[in-house]
């Protein structure tokens, strides 16, 4: 039966459908209906019964008292719609009745009224019909002298309800041939409509939906037309379904991706952002929301002339038009001056193309190269000084030679002359001060490197005379005092003399530099014996080094002296060339408590101060391998 009714169509199935509701209420009601109109029509019937017997009642009252049964005969004989009439005393004797000649005595004794009950009904059932029998008191004051007897028969009732049901049959009838008629119409439009949103529905799922996914359901193989809708939107609910999974899938790909992106961009240093081909933003990384102060989330929608003064902003506006408009890559390097300082940038825009090459937007980025171009420019100090120092090792050569004449020449007229003249006494100032000239040549070409070295035993402590001998009486121009603690053991160590006198130079120079209004530099040299290496002490009254710069002075090319007069890469060749030596090399600002100065340092000048500590190992095997760096105490 199922079936059966799977391969009907929906129209039959709609009119079959409704005629199986009408009929179904038809016969639920029908009974229901007639039930309550049998029980309305019996109470219309009893009542109406009633009323003719509590009327005869009252008319047979005087016709009673005066005996006058020609009255009552006529009064039990006017009604027309009851089956019978008539009248009985106080003792129950008829005295009228309207039944012809022969009166059933039986009928007298059916049915009694009382005065706590003045009107009683009593169902008769004769064998033919059903009949009402209604006894009303009739009364006089209140007391009963007698009682009328009327008989209402059911036929008339059950013609009544018989029509009734009949009229309501054809009412049912006649519904149900207007429903289906109404259900035919009502379904073939519904079906019209199902086939083209099936027909839509394929043609969507065909058009977008192409591959079928997994676990596609397979189409029925017979049904009607909701069912074939029903497999349609199932088929392409499960579709949808697959490539939703496929796109939420997608999106949390996108999002995971989006952020990994945007850490990446705002871990960058550099200033990035994107702007669409009307100029306005999209996105900024941190970097580039920190310079213009404003919050990453309201950088969308922004233009240049929102985060930028005007003349920057219409400079930049008209730089990314001239890359739109041209579609090629801009690089060049731009200044941007504040209150505080002026930094270098490295500006970089590109056009950002989609699939098809069209330009979407253009993507700026800007890297802060001002440490480069520092870096630059001390390389281009440095090498000036490089060419410096090869050009005083070539004029120290030149100058060598004409000293030694004059040296060579004064020393032979010093033989020809009295030793006690006054001539004599000049010959020997001009060779004194021509040795003191052949030192200062000789001790420059040392520092310009022009001579060449290598490691070999050196006194530590002659090595540090040496350049103290070197700058000594410069700094007292400067009223820099030396001041000296040198160990008695005469530590010997393996190295090279020029680099570390060179080092030793370098420390000094450092030293005087910070102070400014002159002041002490003391100078220590301790053998450890325990840790078999040597130490050395260069301390200075000066201004000292600040926290932050503490940490870079062994940075190359940094330098807190202005421009012009530091090159930032003394401390780094000092750092580099103890490093060589397997030592190592710290400073200390201020100068520690403990540090113990070889003269009083109190005065008006005196400064936190520097302390450099150099530690060089005595062991000559360990600066022969490559063993790694002597340990450091």
């Amino acid at each position: 039966m199922k079936g059966l009714l799977s391969r009907l169509s929906f129209e039959t199935k709609l009119n079959l459908g409704i005629t199986a509701i009408i009929a179904t209420m038809a016969l639920a009601l029908l009974p229901f209906v007639a039930s309550i109109t049998k029980d309305a029509l019996l109470e219309e019937h009893r009542k109406r019964g009633v009323d003719t017997a509590v009327a005869l009642a009252a008319r047979a009252v005087d016709p009673l008292l005066a005996l006058d049964f020609l009255r009552l005969q006529e009064l039990v004989a006017e009604p027309q719609d009851v089956t019978y009439i008539f009248v009985q005393d106080r003792a129950g004797r008829v005295l009228a009745h309207s039944f012809g000649p022969d009166f059933p005595v039986d009928l007298a004794a059916a049915n009694h009224a009382t005065p706590q009950k003045p009107i009683h009904i009593q169902l008769i059932d004769n064998g033919m019909e059903r009949i009402d029998d209604i006894a009303a008191l009739i009364r006089v004051h209140d007391e009963p002298i007698g009682t009328v007897r009327l008989g209402l028969s059911r036929r008339t009732a059950s013609e009544i309800l018989d029509h009734l049901v009949a009229t309501l049959m054809i009412i049912f009838l006649t519904g149900l041939t207007l429903a289906s008629a109404a259900g035919t119409l009502f379904a073939r439009t519904i079906t019209s409509r199902l086939d083209r949103l099936q027909s839509r529905a394929e043609a969507l799922r065909q058009r977008h939906l192409s591959e079928p996914s997994p676990a596609h359901p397979k189409p029925p193989g017979h049904g009607d037309e909701i069912s074939a809708l029903e497999h349609a939107f199932s088929a392409m609910a499960h579709e949808l379904d697959h490539r939703m999974n496929e796109l939420l899938q997608t999106q949390r790909r996108l999002e995971e991706q989006t952020r990994l992106l945007s850490t990446v961009l705002d871990a960058n240093p550099d200033r990035i952002c994107l702007r669409d081909t009307r100029m306005i933003y999209h996105a900024a990384n941190e970097a580039f929301c920190q310079a213009v102060g404003v919050a990453k989330k309201d950088i969308p929608g922004c233009t240049d002339f929102d985060l930028f003064a005007e003349d920057e902003a219409e400079r930049r506006h008209l730089e990314g038009r001239d890359v739109l408009t041209s579609g090629q890559r801009m690089e060049r390097q731009e200044q941007e001056t504040t209150s505080q300082d002026a930094r270098w940038f490295h500006v970089i825009q590109i056009p950002v193309r989609g699939s098809q090459g069209r330009i979407l937007g253009l993507l700026r980025m800007e890297r802060d190269i001002t440490a480069m171009k520092d870096y630059e420019r001390q390389l281009i100090q440095s090498q000036k000084i490089e060419s410096l120092g090869k050009l005083a090792g070539g004029v120290a050569h030149e100058i060598n030679t004409p000293l030694g004449i004059i040296l060579g020449t004064t020393q032979l007229l010093l033989d020809d002359v009295p030793a006690d003249s006054s001539i004599a006494e000049d010959l020997r100032t001009i060779e004194r001060h021509t040795k003191a000239c052949r030192k200062i040549v000789a001790d420059l070409l040392e520092f310009s490197h022009a001579s060449t070295s290598e490691k070999v035993e050196m006194c530590f402590n002659n090595s540090v005379m040496e350049a103290i001998s070197l700058v000594r009486h410069t700094f007292s121009l400067d009223q820099v005092t030396i001041a000296t603690d040198l160990d008695d053991s005469f530590p010997i160590i393996y190295g090279d003399p020029e680099e570390l006198k060179q080092v030793w130079v370098n420390l000094l120079t450092n030293a005087r530099d910070a102070l400014p209004k002159g002041g002490i530099i003391a100078v220590r040299t301790t053998l450890l014996r325990a840790e078999s290496c040597v130490r050395l002490e260069v301390a200075d009254t000066g201004i000292g080094i600040d926290a932050a710069s503490l940490s870079k002075v062994f940075d190359p090319f940094f330098t807190t002296k202005p421009v012009g007069q530091g090159t930032g890469l003394g401390l780094s060749v000092s750092y580099s060339i103890i490093e060589k030596h397997r030592g190592h090399i710290q400073v200390h600002s201020p100068v520690p408590e403990t540090f113990a100065w070889p003269v009083p340092v109190d005065g008006p000048h005196r400064g936190p101060g520097t302390l450099f500590t150099v530690t060089i190992p005595l062991d000559h095997a360990s600066l022969e391998d490559d063993h790694g760096p002597y340990p450091r105490p």
